[in-house]
């Protein structure tokens, strides 16, 4: 059976109670894009969360964008337009002449049409339509997309990204007609700002604009085209790639992460992986699969996290030891996080290795799942912090980029979970969820029970027309140590479960098969880096541990007798450690609250 076959009998179906099936890409996209993938995407209403902490935050997320002020949200807009312009400002950030004014309403249309799209809520939908409306119509006849001059000159490639991205998914995923004609009022307005090439910030960003970012616009342009088939998008695309002073250096394996901004050189990689798919260059791919390695082993906390102080380190000279304690912006968790899950899920695509599913699933569960919710007053949750003994904080300026990324990749979660390839389905993620899809041109459901990663066992089952032959992948994760075990309607299955790869069950599926996998969580300890190797993060199955901070403070070595660890009966995933200072309480830091908890800890000989 050939890939276009399986896809016509495996694709995915639209849920009931969809906006609108989300649109496909046109017929302006190359043909080849879809052979240099090996595992294709869902979409987001074929995904349903049906519980635990994925679709706890999933929802406390969805519900605090509902109530954004539109009158707020589009009035330095108006301002600038010289219209009406009622309601209180924004502050922080997002004001005429602050930091970057008008940033995040692009991002913020987009959280809203991926909701849309994933629930099938009317009102999300209909509030993505109107800040579409009021957006275009602060454009007049200049087509100025900008909300004050500070805008247009120091950050006009980043916000024209965050705009493109909004209305490409009030298009695609809410189903607004009206939003692409609005991009390309957009862009119009936006050349007469934009560089005429891509500039590495930090290294030779232009004077008026030093902290703009124009190497992350091809991703979205490249979309752009594909959607529309208008030829400015891809020459556009080509033109804002970070070729010369940071893709062609990472495909030949020449680290030139460090000093660099790393959000956005971190999103500037989801350029490559468009890059690759849209025109094949294979030095884009090699870039990303570079790159991934240097972020996983050179930059990387216990959490999957990266970017101290926003800055990559220089690799192989304990700098992750260094600045544990001199700062407390470990992490920019949000806007990180949707970065790190998006190249992850271009990664898994292109190459079916479960490694990218293993880091996507780290960065989920340990940073951007425990960010704290939006406050309701413009405070949000921005650092991740693993200085001893400290708490979670709100960042202290009101709308900052976190606030435009959150909704992007919360809603995410739906498209990380699940992928489909010719020979079948792969489970990616281990949460209590339901996948549509079509196969046989009959509609299907397979069912996903678990608690996990409060529990380390999950539970398949199907619901089909008839029987049918697939195959079904389960992610094994790398931190096994001991064997996963996977059973078909109580039999063992045989499957091979090496740690690192995807099982495959091969068999004819009827519905109310079962299939159960259990995969043994374990303590382990992770060094910060080579040169530090006693100062070390618990960690056990995918979860980050972190303990709450006691008065008497944590024995040196006390985690060497990782035996001493005691469940916490009625708490899941936490864990007291009994020593000769007293208790120590250890918890997920996803379930860290407005407790004091410390990260890393020095073992002893």
């Amino acid at each position: 059976m050939t890939r276009r076959d399986f896809l016509k009998r495996a694709g995915a179906s639209t849920a009931a109670g969809a906006v609108r099936a989300t649109r496909g890409i046109s017929a302006a996209c190359p043909a080849e894009e879809g052979e240099r993938q090996r595992l294709f995407a869902f979409n987001y209403p074929d995904v349903k969360l049906t519980g635990g902490p994925l679709l706890d935050q999933f929802q406390r997320i969805h519900r605090a964008y509902l109530t954004l002020d539109e009158d707020q949200v589009l009035k330095v807009y108006r301002q600038r337009a010289g219209l009406p312009a009622p309601g209180p400002d924004m502050g922080g950030w997002y004001d005429a002449n602050a930091f970057a004014p008008g940033h995040s309403l692009g991002q913020y249309i987009s959280g809203l049409a991926r909701f849309a799209s994933a629930t099938g809520d009317e009102p999300t939908r209909a509030k993505v339509e109107r800040l579409v409306a009021g957006f275009s119509a602060t454009l007049g006849a200049d087509n100025n997309c900008y909300a004050s001059r500070k805008a247009w000159t120091e950050f006009p490639a980043y916000t024209y990204d965050k705009h493109l991205v909004g209305l490409l998914d009030a298009y695609r995923f809410a189903g607004s007609d009206s939003a692409l004609d609005l991009m390309r009022r957009v862009t119009a307005g936006a050349l007469r700002y934009l560089p005429s090439r891509a500039y590495d910030r930090q290294f030779e960003a232009p004077k008026q604009s030093p902290d703009d970012e124009s190497y992350t616009l091809p991703e979205n342009l490249f979309y752009a085209y594909e959607v529309t088939g208008d030829g400015q998008y891809l020459e556009m695309a080509k033109k804002f790639l970070l070729d010369r002073t940071y893709f062609a250096p990472l495909s030949h394996g020449e680290n030139v992460l460090p000093g660099r901004h790393a959000y956005s050189h971190a999103n500037a990689l989801c350029s490559a992986a468009r890059a690759y798919q849209a025109l094949g260059d294979p030095m884009h791919f090699d870039t990303i699969l570079n790159a991934w390695t240097m972020l996983a082993d050179t930059q990387s906390f216990a959490s999957g996290g990266w970017g101290a102080n926003e800055t990559f380190v220089e690799p192989n000279h304990g700098k992750l030891g260094e600045i544990l304690n001199q700062t407390h912006a470990h992490f920019e968790t949000p806007c990180g996080a949707y970065a790190h899950l998006k190249l992850a899920r271009y990664l898994l695509r292109f190459t079916a290795d479960s490694r990218y599913g293993d880091g996507l699933e780290r960065v989920l569960y340990n940073t951007v799942l425990g960010a704290e919710d939006p406050r309701g007053d413009g405070y949000f949750f921005y650092y991740s912090d693993y200085h001893r003994s400290t708490q979670k904080t709100y960042f202290p300026d009101k709308w900052p980029c976190c606030s435009g990324t959150l909704p992007q990749v919360v809603a995410d979660y739906l498209i990380s979970a699940y992928f489909q390839s010719p020979e079948g389905i792969y489970i990616n993620l281990y949460a209590p969820s339901e996948l549509s899809f079509k196969i046989g041109g009959e509609v299907a459901r397979l069912i996903q029970e678990t608690r996990y990663p409060e529990e380390e066992s999950s539970s398949i089952h199907f619901e089909l027309a008839s029987r049918v032959e697939f195959s079904l992948f389960f992610r094994i994760p790398v931190w096994l140590r001991e064997a996963a075990e996977i059973r078909v309607n109580g039999v063992c299955a045989g499957a091979e479960t090496r740690p690192g790869m995807f099982a495959r069950i091969k068999r004819q599926w009827k519905s109310g098969d079962t299939v159960d996998i259990v995969l043994p969580f374990s303590f382990r300890s992770e060094p910060i880096d080579a040169q530090h190797p006693k100062t070390v993060a618990l960690m056990r199955g995918p979860l980050m541990l972190v303990a709450l901070e006691p008065q008497f403070g944590l024995p040196q070595g006390a985690l060497a007798g990782q035996g001493a660890f005691q469940p916490v009966p009625g708490l899941a995933q936490t864990f007291d450690l009994q020593s000769a200072g007293g208790r120590v309480r250890f918890k997920p830091f996803y379930r860290v609250q407005e407790e004091i908890y410390s990260t890393y800890f020095e073992l002893s000989a």
